[in-house]
């Protein structure tokens, strides 16, 4: 899995689930930036991954499985 592979299952979620990043992030009891694209990259152009703890808790309130998001993540959402 890729970072970006990994950004667009976030993504994904969220829209799956009628929201955006922001708004899903704000549910999840977190900064509502946390998910923003402007987060993914460094200021340097290092990659940003989000912490297991930030996904569990966006998997949370979408209701959504940690295998379910892999798939999102893997292309298998089809």
């Amino acid at each position: 899995m890729t970072h970006n592979d990994l950004w667009h299952a976030i993504d994904k979620l969220a829209a799956n689930n009628g929201m955006s990043v922001t708004k899903m992030a704000k549910k999840a009891g977190l900064d509502e930036s946390t998910f923003n694209p402007s987060k993914r990259v460094s200021r340097t152009g290092r990659p940003r991954w989000p912490a297991f703890d930030t996904i569990n808790k966006a998997l949370d309130v979408t209701n959504t499985s940690m295998l379910d998001f892999l798939r999102l993540a893997c292309g298998r959402d089809e």
